[in-house]
This record gives C-alpha cells, structure tokens and sequence, in this order.
C-alpha cells in the first residue's frame, strides 16, 4: 500500500490494480470511501480497462479470432508498477505482456496517476498505443462513496445533485449484464436523485446522455459531502451493491455489449481508435467537504 498526504487531503493506493483504497481528509477527519467490506463488494474504486461492462458471452471477435475477456477488463487485477511519486503525485503503470496478449492482442502502456491538489484529487488516465497498428480500448472509474458519510445520518439522508436539470431515461440491464434496446424512465426533469437502498436492486443505473459534467453527494442533514467533476466521459454508471453503505459514481469511457451485439471488438459501443504511436487520455477529479 502506498500513502501520500499532501494539503487536506490522505490517499492510499495499493498497487494491485493501482486502486484507490483511500480518501481522508485530514483536516475534517472524514473517509470518504466505502470500507470494502467483502460481505458486500469486496473493492474499493477499481480502474475499467480494456474495456467497461461485460461482454456478451465474456468474448469478443478481432480479425476473426475469439478473445476471452471478463467484465471490466484486466487491469483491476493486475499489479502496476509505480512510475513517478512525488508528496503531491503519483503515476502507475501497466505494460503489455505475454499474459494480456492472451486476452487483448494489442500493444500498450497504461498510466493511472493521482494527483492531489487543496481539498480536490485528480485521477488520470493515459493509454499509449505502442504498437504498429490501430489499437481499440476502452476506460471508466469506479468509486464507491461511503453513504452515510457522517455519524448520525442515514443512506435516506443523502442524495444526488446533477449540476444541469436532467430529463432521460436509464438503459436496463439483462440477467446477463448486457445493455437493453431502449431506455426507461428515471430522470424527469430534476437535478436530485434521492438516495436508497432499493434503487440499486435493479443492478446499476446506467445513461448514455447525461447532460451534467458534475455530480455531487449532499445531504440537509450534513455539512459534508463529495462533488466529481467528469467531462469528456459519454457515458455513466451509479451502483450499489444490494443493502450496501455506498454509492458508486462511475464516469465511463465505454459501456456494456448492447443485448444485440454483433461481438466485433471494432464495432462495439464506446470502444476507441488510438492509432499507433499515439494516446487517449481522460481525467476526472472530486473534491471533498
């Protein structure tokens, strides 16, 4: 496990996955991450790469040849090397190898840093094609927020603030965690989303066209609370495990198989072109209070 403390802020990152297991602020001596409790879900804030959702069947086709991914890609599971570190920064990396080749036929180096600045963290992603040719990916977060985040306050105390009035509809998930055909109502015409545990049974509340670049957790009862700011993530996640104390907010670079999926990596949904020798980079921040 690696700490930095810089300014207000303490993070813990543990190399595994290069995930996030940390976020204290020091000068409020509030955690604002779940705990993961493995009766519920056992991570923390896992990086989605090479890809975001599940796949229909876990496979996916690329120049004819089957690959085998699981859902959220690899590189949640794999150990990173630490780049650069600094009191206020860190970089990780994640080289290709023999063992990714195996699953994702493309060359790769990719870096997750964190970056802490006042009462805010930066989190970054760069993913480097290395390779001679064009490579396809995809990206996401995701955080889990304590809820409740402060003694004597429930999770119904707590709730959603979208920085733009939103009026769309969720896309349902099947059985198998793949994207429905349409979307069904969820945001009419509101910038809060109330906070309960039910609202979670369903699986994750996933949208494709959010309006807001920033969303925040509040609560009339508290002072505190979280706001994350996101642009240049099309898609969206907001999931709790069943009965949990946390809410994930997950901006996406990339999303499920749709249900009607014709399994071919270059023309699956979210996915993105990074030709050789070139990046794609995306960063997304949260401030804490």
């Amino acid at each position: 496990m690696i700490q930095l403390e810089h300014d207000l802020l303490r993070i813990s990152i543990a190399e595994k996955g290069a995930e996030l297991q940390s976020l204290y602020r020091t000068d409020l001596g509030v955690e604002y991450l779940w705990n993961g409790d493995p009766a519920f879900w056992g991570k923390f804030s896992p990086v989605l790469f090479p890809i975001v959702g599940g796949l229909k069947d876990n496979t996916y086709f690329y120049k004819g040849q089957p690959y085998q991914l699981g859902r959220h890609g690899f590189a949640r599971d794999r150990v990173f090397e630490v780049a650069a570190q600094s009191s206020h920064h860190i970089v990780f990396v994640l080289n290709s190898d023999a063992a990714t080749k195996q699953v994702y036929p493309f060359d790769f180096s990719f870096e997750l840093s964190y970056t802490i600045n006042g009462d805010t963290l930066t989190v970054g992603y760069k993913i480097i094609n290395t390779g001679n040719e064009v490579m396809y990916a995809s990206v996401g977060a995701h955080p889990a927020f304590k809820i409740p985040l402060t003694d004597g306050t429930t999770y119904e105390d707590w709730y959603l603030e979208f920085a733009q009035t939103e009026h769309t509809g969720k896309w349902p998930l099947t059985k198998d965690g793949l994207i429905e055909a349409a979307p069904i109502p969820c945001l009419n015409n509101t910038q809060t989303l109330p906070l309960n545990k039910p609202l979670f049974y369903g699986d994750a509340l996933v949208f494709k066209d959010l309006q807001s670049k920033s969303i925040s957790i509040k609560s009339n009862q508290s002072v505190h609370g979280v706001n994350m700011q996101f642009d240049g993530f099309p898609f969206y996640g907001i999931w709790a495990a069943k009965d949990a104390d946390f809410v994930c907010l997950e901006p996406w670079c990339g999303i499920a198989d749709s249900a009607n999926t014709d399994q071919q990596l270059i023309n699956k949904e979210g996915i993105h072109t990074i030709a050789a020798n070139t990046s794609f980079e995306r960063n997304w921040s949260v401030q804490v209070f």
